[in-house]
């Protein structure tokens, strides 16, 4: 049984850095990649970014480009969302997930979801 848990959400101020933690348990973690969706308050859930079980392969979705970037630590299994220069449209639950590939992942196929972290970020 897979299980992703996330922490690292907060609340902060616009122009602010945050930087989410998942941590995975229950199977190998380096097989399969691993990303990060998120649910802005009254919207739908959306792909923010991914990376492959290597760590080489990355994608990151336009809108937080040049602002995020997704990593990993295999022996820790762990992966990260570093956010710089947070703006108030990044408010948003943040969800650790995992799937096949990045392709996959950018693709909303999700094989396993964490409960989510809350990121508020204030004007």
């Amino acid at each position: 049984q897979v299980q992703l848990v996330e922490s690292g959400g907060g609340l902060v101020q616009a122009g602010d850095s945050l930087r989410l933690s998942c941590t995975a348990s229950g199977r190998p973690f380096s097989s399969y990649a691993m990303g990060w969706f998120r649910q802005p308050p009254g919207k739908e859930r959306e792909f923010v970014a991914a990376i492959s079980w290597s760590g080489i392969n990355t994608s990151v979705t336009d809108s937080v480009k040049g602002r995020f970037t997704i990593s990993r630590d295999i022996a820790k299994k762990t992966v990260f969302l570093q956010m710089n220069s947070l703006e108030p449209e990044d408010t948003a639950r943040y969800y650790c997930t995992e799937g096949k590939n990045v392709a996959a992942l950018t693709r909303n196929e999700v094989a396993h979801w964490g409960q989510g972290t809350q990121v508020t970020v204030s004007s």
